[in-house]
């Protein structure tokens, strides 16, 4: 039987742990990524289980913790944190993925958004908005920095391009254009392809000539029109 002190007390409260939202990190910044460990920690309500300074100690370390959301950047050393998304949904899809990056242009939100994340925020971000984000992808809503939102709606906005509007690339400017839509950056085709990074940009400036477009994002959108697949495309890591 409960004592009188317990009944005053009311009813037990959940552990705190409980109540915790995990979070890990990915970003390659030493000072950023111990910057956002410290905010973390000093939040209540969340604890941050493990911070990766790139995709592949993202991918051996996020699977052992299973934390609830992931805070990920887009411009890793080695491969890309779209790509570390797209692995780590595999394995967790119940995880929610936050980008936290730089990167504001229609490619990369596109592509981050087809890999598996839910949220897209840029590093400018205030803490409070960061902390915001995390309690706003645990009830089930998709947080993002304003201008990012802006950017989508008008994506949807801008009139479909015209059908074969990639007829006229050469055979490589078709390769190069091919694995841009694949999420390659500059240096990784001119590695694939075995030519220069010089080469891969005069390609990549002859493809915007001849399809009439003035970025990456525009030139890729047209092509998966032009190939009958979804309006989205790839991060623009590289300038």
């Amino acid at each position: 039987m409960p004592t009188d002190a317990q009944e005053s007390q009311g009813p037990a409260q959940p552990d705190r742990e409980d109540v915790m939202t995990t979070v890990a990190l990915v970003e390659d910044s030493a000072p950023m990524r111990r910057n956002l460990e410290r905010m973390l920690r000093r939040a209540p309500g969340v604890r941050c289980v493990c911070a990766c300074g790139s995709a592949e100690e993202a991918l051996e370390q996020i699977p052992r913790h299973k934390p609830d959301v992931v805070l990920m950047d887009i411009n890793l050393p080695g491969a890309s944190g779209i790509e570390c998304t797209t692995r780590l949904k595999v394995q967790l899809p119940a995880m929610q993925v936050i980008m936290l990056t730089v990167y504001e242009d229609t490619t990369s939100i596109f592509s981050a958004l087809k890999a598996g994340a839910c949220g897209y925020l840029l590093k400018r971000s205030s803490p409070g908005e960061i902390l915001e984000a995390l309690t706003t992808v645990q009830n089930g809503g998709a947080p993002m920095t304003s201008e990012i939102a802006r950017k989508i709606v008008m994506t949807f906005q801008t009139p479909a391009p015209s059908a074969g509007a990639a007829a006229t690339l050469s055979a490589r400017e078709q390769e190069i254009l091919d694995l841009l839509s694949q999420g390659k950056v500059s240096k990784e085709i001119a590695d694939r392809l075995a030519i220069s990074y010089h080469t891969v940009r005069v390609h990549t400036k002859h493809i915007y000539e001849k399809l009439h477009v003035r970025s990456r994002a525009e030139a890729v959108l047209k092509f998966m029109a032009d190939k009958g697949g979804p309006v989205t495309s790839p991060p623009n890591r590289a300038r």
